[in-house]
C-alpha cells in the first residue's frame, strides 16, 4: 500500500478493537478509482484470526430488498435457530426462506446484529462491504442499523462508499475516512510499477495532476500510454485521452473489441448474480458460445471464475451503455429465458421488466405479483420499484393509475416521501373512476400524516373518508376515525375545516356501523358523540368500545387502534384499569410481532399509565426504551414520557429545558397536542415547586385551546389547583366546573376522586374536609399513587392552616412518605416544608444505587432486577447480549455485588422494582 499509513491505520484500530473483545466500524469513501476496495483487500489480508464476511453493492440490483444483507449473512445462517423466535421469524421471512407476516426492517437488524454477535463469541468477525451505495436500500439501512449498536461484540464493520453517492446516507455519522489521491511521489511510484519501465519526471508529474493521483487512473494509463509517451520522446496529448474519465476508457476498452465478447460482457453486465453458468446459457441464446470469455482482451475487465467479476464497477456500466437500447433489451431477454421462474421468480420478472419494448400487461401482472412477495418479506422498498415498474409497463390507463396509486402507498411506507408524491402525479394525470380519486386522498393523507401530524393530514383524511362513504363503508369509517386521531395531533395547530370539531360533526356522515358493531366501530361513534354533544353522549359508548377491544381484530387493527382506545379512549373514562390493560397488550403485542414501528406509541401509552399509578422507576425504563427505539427507528413521536417523568421528578432546570425543547419541535411539525402536553407538564412541575402563579400561567396556556376538552383533562386540574392557590377564584371556578363536566359520566374512582379532590380546594369548613376524606377513599381504592399522595398533600396542607397540626402531620408524613418512595422530589420537598411547619420533621432519603450508575447502566439494572434475561434486555435496547454483559461486568464493581441476585436486593432495598417486567 503506498503511502496509506493513515488509512492502514484507521483499519489497524478496527481490526485491534474486535481482536481486543470491543467492536470497530468504519466507512472509507471516496471517488471511483481511489482506493477503498485496495484497502477492503489489506484489511482482509490483515484478519487472518477472524471470520470474514463479504458483500459488493451491484447497481443493477438496488431493487432487490434485503439481497445485500442475505449475502453477507449467508456464512452464519447457520446460526438461526439460536435466535428468539420473533427475530428469527423475521429473518428467515426476509430472505423468502419462510412464509410469514412482513417483518419489521428494525427486527431484521436486530436480528443480524443477534447472528453476528453470536457467531462472534465463537470467533472475532470482520464485515466487509464493497460499494455500499449500490446496495439495495433496506439492506444498507439495517447495516447502518448494525453498525450503530455494535460496542463488546468482537465484530468490525467496513465500509465503502463512493463520493457523492445519496443511497448510502444512512451510513452519515458513523466513523469516516475521507480519502484523496496519493501525493506526488507514491503516485509516480505507481506509475512506474504499473508500466514495468522509466518514466519522464515532468511526464510523471503531468499525469498525477492530470488525474489527481487517482490510483486507478494511473494503472490504467500505464498500460495505455506507449513508451515514447512515458519517456517523453513523445508529447502527451492533453486533455489525457480519456478526459481525465475512467468511464471513457472502459468505454473505449469494450468497443475495440470484437462483437461476440462485447455480446458477452453485455450479458454478463446485466446479470446482478454473477454466476457464470446462467451467463453461459443467457449468451448462449443470443448465439455466443462460453470459450468467448476466455479471450485474452477480456482479462483486464472481467474475471469469469468461481463467479463472474468485474475488475471494477465502471467495467460493469462501460459494458453496459456501450451496447444499444436495442441489445440491452434482447440481454435482458436472454437472462429471463434462462433464470428458473420457480427459483427466482422475482430476478425474472426484472429482467423481462428491462427487456420490454413498450407497455405489457403480462410483464406488469408478473411484477405485481413480484412486488406481493416482496411486500410479504418486508421489503417494502423493493415492493415500492417492482409496483413503479409495473405502473409504467401497463398499457390500459386506469389499472396504470391504479397501480402506480399502490405504487405510491408502498413508497410512503418505505420513507421515500419525493418519490411517492411523483408517483401519485403521475396517478392523478390519468383518468381515476371514484374510488381511485378517494384512494389518491387517502394516499396524500397518509403522505401528510407520516411527515406531519399538522392540519393538512385531518383534512385530507376528512376529505378521503367523504369520498369513500358510498364507495367502502368500512374504509370511509376507519378513515374518518383516522382523522379523528390526526385531529387530536394537530390540535391549536390545526387549519380552517381541520379542528377536532369540524371532523367530529363531518365523522356524523360516517356509514352506519355493521349490526355487531365491533371495537373500532364503537371508538368512532364514541368519539364523535363525545365532541359533538358532550361527556355524557360519548363516554358509555367508549366504554362499551373498550370492553369488546381485540374481539374479532387482527393483530394489525389492534396495533392500530390500541394508542387510540388507551391513550385517548381509557383515559376519557376515566379507566385507570382499563388503561392498564390495554397499555401492557399495545406493548406485548409490538414486541411479540416484531412492529418496531410501532413500539415507541406502546411503550409511551404504557409509560403514562405507569406514571399514574406512582410507578416512576418502570415507567423510567420505558422511556429509556423509547429513546432507543427512537434513535434505531428514527421516529419523530414526541417523547410524551419523558415530558411527564421529568415534570413529577421536579428537576427544574432538567425539565424546563425538555418542555421548551418540545415545544418548539411540536410547532415546528403541527403536533398541537404536544404543546398541551408540555404546557400540563410546565404547570405540573411549578405546582410541585410550589411556584403555583407560574403553575397558573402554564395551565392557562395549556387550557387556552378549548375545542378538544378530552387534552385538557390533566391541564384542568392543575389550574384548579394553582388558580386556589393564587387567589384566582374566577379561574379556579371555571376550570372546576369543566372538570365536573368531564368526570361526571365517569362514575370511577380515579375521576370521582380527583373531582372531590379538586372540589374542596375551592370550598371551606366541614364542606371541604368532607370532600378531602371522599377522595382519599376513592382514590385509596386505585392503584393511582400519584394523585392518592396529591390528596394527602392538599388535605395535610388545608389541615394545617386550620391550626390542626397533630392531623396535619399525619397526612403530610404519608404524603411525604410516598413522593420519597416514587421519587416525586419536589412534591416530598413541598410536603417536607409543610411538615416542618408543624413542628415535625421528614426523614431525607439518602443516594442508592442508582446515583452511581450512568443511566444506561441503571437501565440495564432494573431490566436485571426485574429478571429479564441478557438476551430480553438486549432485544429491548437494540444492542447485543454481549454488550449487555459488558455493562453488567461494570454495575456489578460499582455496587459491590456478585450476583443478579444481590443487585436486585440492592435495587429492591432503594426503590421499587416491579415483580415481573411489563
Amino acid at each position: 500500500m503506498l503511502d496509506r499509513a493513515t488509512e492502514t491505520a484507521a483499519l489497524e484500530g478496527v481490526l485491534a478493537a474486535v481482536r481486543g473483545g470491543l467492536s470497530g466500524v468504519l466507512v472509507l469513501r471516496g471517488d471511483a478509482g481511489i482506493g477503498k476496495t485496495a484497502l477492503l483487500e489489506w484489511a482482509a489480508g490483515s484478519a487472518h484470526d477472524m471470520q470474514l464476511a463479504r458483500v459488493a453493492g451491484v447497481q443493477a440490483e438496488m431493487g432487490m430488498g434485503f439481497a445485500g444483507l442475505h449475502q453477507l449473512l449467508v456464512p452464519f445462517l447457520g446460526g438461526l435457530d439460536g435466535l428468539p423466535g420473533p427475530q428469527r421469524q423475521a429473518l428467515e421471512s426476509a430472505f423468502g426462506l419462510v412464509a410469514g407476516p412482513p417483518p419489521d426492517r428494525f427486527l431484521v437488524g436486530l436480528a443480524a446484529l443477534t447472528l453476528l454477535t453470536d457467531a462472534a463469541a465463537a470467533r472475532p468477525v470482520l464485515c466487509l462491504v464493497d460499494d455500499a451505495q449500490w446496495l439495495d436500500q433496506v439492506s444498507v439501512e439495517v447495516l447502518g442499523f448494525i453498525a450503530r449498536r455494535l460496542y463488546a461484540d468482537r465484530v468490525g464493520m467496513v465500509f465503502t462508499v463512493r463520493e457523492g453517492e445519496g443511497q448510502a446516507a444512512t451510513l452519515a455519522g458513523l466513523p469516516e475516512l475521507v480519502l484523496g489521491g496519493l501525493p506526488e511521489q507514491a503516485a509516480g511510484e505507481l506509475l512506474a510499477t504499473s508500466a514495468g519501465g522509466r518514466v519522464d519526471g515532468r511526464v510523471s508529474a503531468q499525469i498525477v495532476a492530470g488525474v489527481a493521483g487517482n490510483p486507478l487512473a494511473l494503472v490504467e494509463l500505464a498500460g495505455e500510454l506507449t513508451p515514447g509517451e512515458l519517456s517523453g520522446a513523445v508529447p502527451l496529448s492533453w486533455p489525457l485521452r480519456f478526459g481525465g474519465r475512467l468511464e471513457e476508457l472502459y468505454l473505449a476498452r469494450v468497443r475495440a473489441l470484437p462483437a461476440a465478447t462485447r455480446t458477452l460482457l453485455l450479458v454478463a453486465a446485466a446479470d446482478p448474480t454473477g454466476d457464470p453458468a446462467l451467463v453461459d446459457r443467457a449468451a448462449g441464446q443470443l448465439g455466443v458460445d462460453a470459450e468467448t470469455g476466455e479471450a485474452a482482451r477480456t482479462q483486464r475487465l472481467v474475471a469469469w471464475q468461481p463467479r463472474v467479476r468485474f475488475r471494477h464497477p465502471l467495467i460493469r456500466s462501460a459494458a453496459y451503455y456501450a451496447a444499444r437500447p436495442g441489445e440491452r433489451r434482447r440481454a435482458h431477454a436472454a437472462l429471463a429465458a434462462v433464470t428458473d421462474p420457480d427459483a427466482d421468480p422475482d430476478r425474472r420478472a426484472w429482467h423481462r421488466a428491462q427487456a420490454a419494448e413498450g407497455p405489457d400487461e403480462q410483464v406488469a401482472a408478473e411484477l405485481e405479483r413480484s412486488a406481493g412477495r416482496a411486500q410479504a418479506r418486508g421489503g417494502l422498498s423493493a415492493a415500492a420499484d417492482f409496483l413503479e415498474s409495473a405502473a409504467a409497463l401497463t398499457p390500459d390507463p386506469p389499472r396504470r393509475a391504479g397501480r402506480a396509486l399502490d405504487a405510491a402507498q408502498a413508497k410512503v411506507r418505505a420513507g421515500a416521501f419525493a418519490q411517492a408524491r411523483e408517483l401519485l402525479a403521475a396517478a392523478e394525470a390519468e383518468p381515476l373512476g371514484d374510488f381511485q380519486r378517494a384512494q389518491a386522498d387517502l394516499v396524500r393523507a397518509q403522505l401528510a400524516y407520516v411527515t406531519s401530524r399538522g392540519a393538512e393530514a385531518s383534512l385530507l383524511l376528512l376529505k378521503a373518508a367523504g369520498k369513500l362513504e358510498h364507495i367502502d363503508p368500512g374504509l370511509s369509517r376507519a378513515t374518518y376515525l383516522d382523522a379523528l386521531a390526526a385531529g387530536m395531533f394537530a390540535g391549536r395547530l390545526a387549519g380552517p375545516g381541520s379542528g377536532i370539531l369540524e371532523i367530529a360533526r363531518a365523522a356524523v356522515a360516517a356509514p352506519p356501523p355493521p349490526q355487531t358493531p365491533r371495537a373500532p366501530d364503537l371508538l368512532l361513534d364514541g368519539l364523535a358523540d363525545l365532541y359533538n354533544e358532550g361527556f355524557a353522549a360519548g363516554v358509555p359508548t367508549l366504554r362499551r368500545a373498550l370492553a369488546i377491544f381485540g374481539d374479532g381484530m387482527s393483530a394489525e387493527e389492534e396495533l392500530h387502534w390500541l394508542w387510540l382506545a388507551g391513550v385517548v379512549g381509557a383515559t376519557r373514562a376515566w379507566d385507570h384499569a382499563r388503561w392498564d390493560v390495554l397499555s401492557a397488550r399495545h406493548v406485548q403485542l409490538a414486541r411479540e410481532t416484531g412492529a418496531l414501528s410501532e413500539l415507541p406509541l406502546a411503550l409511551t401509552s404504557r409509560a403514562v399509565a405507569l406514571l399514574w399509578a406512582g410507578e416512576l422507576t418502570s415507567a423510567a425504563s420505558l422511556i429509556h426504551e423509547v429513546q432507543a427505539v427512537k434513535e434505531a427507528t428514527g421516529s419523530g413521536l414526541v417523547n410524551y414520557g419523558a415530558l411527564g417523568l421529568a415534570a413529577l421528578r421536579g428537576g427544574e432546570d432538567e425539565a424546563l429545558a425538555l418542555i421548551n425543547a418540545t415545544i418548539e419541535d411540536a410547532t415546528l411539525r403541527g403536533e398541537g397536542v404536544g404543546i398541551t402536553f408540555a404546557e400540563w407538564a410546565n404547570a405540573l412541575l411549578n405546582n410541585g415547586l410550589g411556584h403555583h402563579d407560574k403553575a397558573a400561567a402554564a395551565a392557562q396556556r395549556a387550557c387556552s385551546y378549548e375545542d378538544d376538552l378530552g387534552s385538557l383533562l390533566w391541564p384542568t386540574i392543575e389550574l384548579v389547583e394553582a388558580a386556589a392557590h393564587t387567589g384566582m377564584t374566577e379561574a379556579a371556578a371555571g376550570a372546576l366546573a369543566r372538570l365536573d363536566e368531564v368526570t361526571s359520566p365517569s362514575d370511577t374512582e380515579w375521576g370521582l376522586g380527583v373531582r372531590a379532590r379538586s372540589r374542596a380546594l375551592l370550598c371551606e369548613g366541614e364542606a371541604a374536609e368532607r370532600l378531602y376524606r371522599e377522595s382519599i377513599a376513592r382514590l385509596g381504592r386505585t392503584r393511582l399513587r400519584l394523585d392518592l399522595a396529591r390528596a394527602h398533600l392538599l388535605y395535610g396542607e388545608w389541615l394545617r392552616r386550620e391550626r390542626r397540626r397533630r392531623d396535619a402531620r399525619e397526612h403530610l408524613g404519608t404524603a411525604h412518605d410516598m413522593f420519597e418512595a416514587m421519587g416525586m422530589a419536589a412534591f416530598a420537598e413541598r410536603a417536607r416544608r409543610e411538615l416542618q411547619a408543624t413542628g415535625a420533621r421528614a426523614r431525607a432519603r439518602g443516594p442508592g444505587p442508582p446515583e452511581m450508575l450512568t443511566s444506561q447502566e441503571a437501565l440495564i439494572a432494573r431490566m436485571v432486577a426485574g429478571y429479564l434475561t441478557n438476551r430480553e434486555i438486549a432485544a429491548r435496547l437494540f444492542i447485543s447480549a454481549s454488550t449487555v454483559e459488558y455493562h453488567l461486568h461494570k454495575i456489578f464493581r460499582k455496587l459491590g455485588v456478585t450476583s443478579r441476585t444481590q443487585l436486585g436486593q440492592a435495587l429492591h432495598e432503594h426503590e421499587e422494582v416491579p415483580a415481573r417486567p411489563d
